[in-house]
């Protein structure tokens, strides 16, 4: 993993949360998207260089929902870069982590993703996110 790529945080109303983390960091976010196979839109802020990325569930079955109905709104997940996210994945089984999605799948922000379970990392999910390459 060469850094993190961002921080994702689950909000139960993107305008409102794009409005308060606007506020906050001074500046408004530089993209808003919908991810329709993930049932989230989001939104992303670069603070620093590093990115802070809203999720906000579009569907009541989506896993942004289920996690806010369970935990309420807050950070959802770690994200890492990596140069070739299928060696990251087997480079993480092999070391004995869980994966969630064995295939890289299509991310937000021109990314595939691969997320660890959180059972096998203290109870963080964490994600590895690679550019799509054309």
């Amino acid at each position: 993993m060469d850094k993190i790529e961002h921080i994702g945080i689950a909000v139960k109303n993107m305008a409102e949360s794009n409005r308060l983390f606007a506020k906050l960091f001074g500046k408004e976010p530089y993209k808003i998207e919908e991810v329709a196979s993930e049932g989230v839109r989001t939104s992303f802020f670069d603070v620093g260089g590093i990115k802070i990325e809203l999720l906000e569930a579009t569907r009541p079955d989506s896993p942004i929902a289920k996690f806010i109905e369970k935990r309420g709104e807050g950070i959802h997940h770690l994200a890492f870069a990596v140069d070739d996210i299928y060696k990251g994945i087997a480079n993480k089984v092999q070391q004995g982590f869980t994966i969630i999605n064995p295939e890289p799948k299509d991310g937000a922000d021109n990314k595939l993703i691969a997320f660890l379970h959180p059972k096998s990392t203290n109870g963080v999910l964490v994600e590895l996110c690679q550019e799509k390459k054309d």
